[in-house]
């Protein structure tokens, strides 16, 4: 799990931890690729904007080191930045909302189930929209 802010970081992993993952937690995409390195995990959480590099740019660098399991995005600016799977490589990208936490724990354990046992993700009012609106552009 990386994220930049603290408090969202210790709050998520709490929920986690209590659902019975084990988490490692990264305050940095640089801290996060270290304990890549040292650690096998099956799934990433990552926050989208942090101080030197974005979670697409993590992502990125997570896939050029052969990194292939799943990662989800969770940002405030899902809707301003128009930020979706295709867009930042990320299996799943999850709106910073009072929902956020559901969506998180529904994203974990549909992606960590495997691949033949995966509903393809629902799309919903806000995902149509995203989509109608990029078909008009």
């Amino acid at each position: 799990m990386v994220d930049d802010n603290k408090l969202g970081l210790g709050a998520r992993r709490v929920v986690m931890e209590e659902l019975g993952y084990k988490v490692f937690a990264a305050a940095s995409p640089e801290e996060a690729l270290s304990l890549l390195d040292l650690h096998t995990v099956d799934l990433v959480i990552t926050d989208y904007r942090m101080p030197a590099m974005t979670g697409t740019e993590l992502i990125g660098q997570m896939r050029a080191r052969g990194f292939q399991q799943p990662v989800i995005i969770i940002s405030g600016f899902v809707d301003a930045l128009g930020l979706n799977e295709a867009n930042t490589g990320a299996d799943m990208v999850i709106q910073k909302s009072a929902h956020e936490v559901a969506h998180m724990v529904r994203s974990v354990r549909s992606l960590l189930k495997p691949r033949s046992q995966r509903k393809p993700p629902k799309r919903d009012a806000h995902t149509a929209k995203s989509l109608v609106r990029r078909q008009r552009a």
